[in-house]
């Protein structure tokens, strides 16, 4: 049990979230019990409504529940400021989202950089760490390509080098394969997955698409604010794909 509890990176204990007030209050999340080992990959699912967009954006620190607590890494994030959640975010969190996000006339090298300008890294140093995550996601010799120049997929492989070029911790995906075709969809999962694998990237994923959670080590399924079932799967299945 020593050995779990040291391994654990994320915990929701008994997380709740409302929304409003009086007879206008919506409960978006219902004491939510849960946690996440580190380098696991995890799927949240669940229909519109479920909670599972709050849940992602708590674990993301873009939101705080109303009661109930959120620890990373053992320590609760009830009681940091609005600057630590800050710096939680831009340390140990990358994000990647459906629309890709990308300064469209910047080049791809330009728009990776950019998690890093925050940091305050040198610009030698910070070029150097764009390019080897560019190459991360099979983009070596598109760095100067703007981001209008690329495809759906290799856009969303720059958003994907954008969000591990700071060797965060944890990505969070929120619906990241929704604007793109099958075919690319599934080249972007084979690379998260080999991030999970290789890099030991812990992945949380939101999708409502069943075979793209098939990729995922394990399903958390939401209804009407409660998680309704959390499913490990076979991982050497998963790793199979």
């Amino acid at each position: 049990m020593a050995d779990v509890m040291t391994n654990r990176l994320i915990e929701f204990r008994k997380v709740s979230r409302v929304y409003g007030s009086g007879e206008a209050a919506i409960l978006a999340l219902d004491s939510v019990d849960l946690a996440i080992q580190r380098h696991e990959f995890v799927a949240i699912m669940g229909p519109s409504g479920s909670g599972k967009s709050t849940a992602m954006n708590i674990l993301g620190c873009l939101d705080v529940p109303t009661s109930g607590e959120y620890l990373f890494q053992g320590v609760p994030t009830s009681g940091l400021d609005r600057s630590h959640h800050t710096l939680l975010r831009r340390h140990m969190l990358g994000f990647v989202f459906q629309g890709f996000n990308l300064l469209p006339r910047t080049s791809a090298v330009e728009n990776v950089e950019l998690p890093l300008i925050y940091r305050g890294m040198a610009s030698v140093e910070r070029r150097e760490r764009a390019i080897e995550a560019l190459a991360l996601v099979g983009l070596s010799g598109r760095e100067h390509h703007t981001a209008q120049e690329l495809s759906g997929g290799q856009q969303q492989r720059v958003a994907i080098a954008r969000a591990i070029v700071t060797h965060p911790a944890v990505l969070l995906a929120d619906e990241p394969t929704g604007n793109l075709d099958t075919k690319t969809s599934n080249e972007i999962m084979d690379l998260v997955t080999r991030l999970n694998r290789e890099q030991g990237i812990t992945v949380i994923m939101v999708t409502h698409e069943n075979d793209i959670a098939a990729y995922a080590g394990r399903v958390l399924r939401f209804v009407d604010g409660k998680l309704e079932s959390d499913a490990k799967r076979d991982m050497e299945a998963v790793h199979a794909l």
